[in-house]
């Protein structure tokens, strides 16, 4: 079945985008300016202190690698990259995220659940990566709509296009049970038989 193949190459494909930080949109953080779900998640993190910072270090690697190599970085300056890459960041001295709170519920709680999903989807597939994505959509469109159009440029928010790309790469890392699916879209009421009809005497 072609959805067998499609969905496993659809979730790494996403957990690839998610953290290798390819930018997906643009929006005003406590650290200036976030445009990946995982520099979100990592500014709340860093910000509440609930995880080591080793760790945050190690999410935010790879991603950080593959901008400095695609910038021409040489190799033999990765190691100062880790050294000082929460410097890079902006992660030394960020405010509480309920002090400073720059950017919506929806982008937040979405970048949470893109990158969670992106994890989790490589191993088990699931809808949390699509609903994750939904919500960032749906908050930049609802900041759009809703917010002051006067506002510093500062505080724009920006959708990329790729954001369209991570969409439909989450949609395609689900599973659906196609049996299931066709017991679900099968009739359940049998078709009426043909009555004799009642003769006039």
């Amino acid at each position: 079945m072609a959805t067998s193949w499609i969905q496993p190459k659809a979730a790494s494909l996403f957990f690839c985008l998610i953290f290798l930080q390819v930018p997906l949109f643009r929006v005003p953080c406590n650290t200036g300016s976030c445009t990946t779900p995982l520099q979100v998640t990592m500014v709340q993190v860093a910000a509440s202190g609930v995880m080591p910072e080793m760790m945050i270090k190690g999410l935010l690697y790879p991603g950080a690698v593959a901008q400095h190599l695609y910038r021409r970085g040489s190799v033999s300056s990765l190691l100062s990259l880790w050294n000082n890459l929460l410097e890079v960041y902006n992660l030394t001295n960020i405010t509480p995220p309920e002090q400073n709170f720059k950017f919506r519920l929806e982008v937040v709680a979405g970048s949470y659940f893109a990158v969670g999903g992106a994890i989790v989807s490589l191993l088990k597939p699931g809808r949390l990566s699509l609903f994750g994505i939904l919500l960032i959509t749906w908050g930049l469109i609802k900041d759009d709509l809703f917010d002051n159009p006067e506002k510093e440029p500062s505080h724009l928010v920006h959708a990329d296009l790729l954001l369209f790309v991570a969409l439909v790469l989450a949609v395609l890392s689900i599973r659906y049970d196609m049996n299931k699916v066709k017991r679900i879209t099968t009739p359940i009421a049998k078709p009426l038989k043909s009555s004799k009809r009642s003769k006039i005497n």
